[in-house]
């Protein structure tokens, strides 16, 4: 499949997936010489405060199937609840930069990513860029530049973040499930800033379930990419850098072995961004995906 693009994107939600599946990830993505798009959260780790969403339809199936307590720690399900949360940034900007220095992508998750993934939609407009702005004054205080990227906290999007990331003048952003690149546009309002979706299921959706048993799941995500477009898939440093690693290096593996081209979402961008007339317009919207608990921001109908 020489002639097929993957970008890893990198999801870090957790003081711990920062200290532990982070360095871990930099080692196996070092053997098998791949640039990936890490995304930060930047600020306090409140992961307990995510407790309320035992109520939302289909999470407690999530935490039966994949083991939320043996993947993310006891101590990270209490932090911001027993204990104050603590600050990422602050305590591993040492990481966070090792990850540029070794050449890898970044750009901005969240500040507080319980706040965004659970809140972003009742907040109002000057919220939404206060949370953001937030995460860029700690990514640029740790990388000395301004984030060109970014990432939402658990796919939340809408009208006002992306309207925050036009102010920002990001280049791109990767916050929607989609089928391929496009600008977004809620209600009426296109904006400016490139969608690149994740367009493959992500591990913890698929784990546990009858239907996609462990030992088929690297056959079945090779069937799955495509030779149109970029094939674009999330891990997260919390399962693929600590709980799944073996998995995880497997599927590496498998890739080499194939000549699969690996990229960047910024080598895409970059690319795409090179004739943006030619780049679609779609409705972004809220929807749900097979395998996971609540609405994320999808690709909808494209626009004329």
């Amino acid at each position: 499949m020489p002639d097929i693009t993957l970008a890893i994107k990198v999801d870090v939600d957790t003081e711990r997936g920062t200290r532990v599946g982070v360095p871990a990830l930099l080692r196996v993505f070092a053997e098998f010489g791949i640039r990936a798009s890490y995304f930060f959260s930047l600020g306090p780790d409140n992961t307990g405060r995510a407790l309320r969403r035992v109520f939302r339809p289909g999470f407690l199936a999530k935490v039966g199937r994949t083991d939320v307590v043996g993947t993310y720690g006891l101590r990270t399900l209490l932090n911001g609840v027993l204990w104050p949360g603590p600050h990422i940034g602050k305590r591993h900007a040492t990481i966070l930069r090792a990850v540029k220095d070794a050449g890898h992508e970044v750009g901005i998750h969240c500040y507080d990513h319980t706040r965004w993934q659970d809140g972003l939609h009742a907040m109002r407009r000057d919220d939404v860029r206060r949370e953001f702005s937030r995460a860029r004054a700690e990514f640029e205080r740790i990388y000395g530049e301004p984030a060109r990227a970014a990432a939402a906290a658990g796919w939340q999007a809408n009208a006002d973040s992306l309207a925050v990331y036009d102010e920002a003048g990001l280049v791109y952003a990767s916050d929607a499930r989609g089928s391929g690149p496009f600008f977004p546009a809620v209600d009426g309002t296109r904006f400016r800033t490139l969608q690149i979706p994740t367009t493959l299921p992500t591990l913890d959706e698929l784990l546990g379930r009858r239907d996609f048993p462990e030992e088929r799941l690297i056959t079945h995500y090779f069937s799955l990419l495509r030779r149109a477009g970029p094939n674009v898939l999330t891990i997260h440093a919390e399962i693929e850098g600590m709980a799944k690693s073996q998995w995880f290096r497997e599927f590496l593996a498998r890739a080499a072995s194939m000549h699969i081209r690996f990229a960047t979402l910024g080598d895409i961008a970059a690319d795409l961004l090179r004739a943006p007339q030619a780049i679609g317009a779609c409705e972004l919207t809220m929807g749900e995906i097979d395998g996971r608990s609540g609405r994320l921001a999808t690709q909808g109908h494209g626009l004329a």
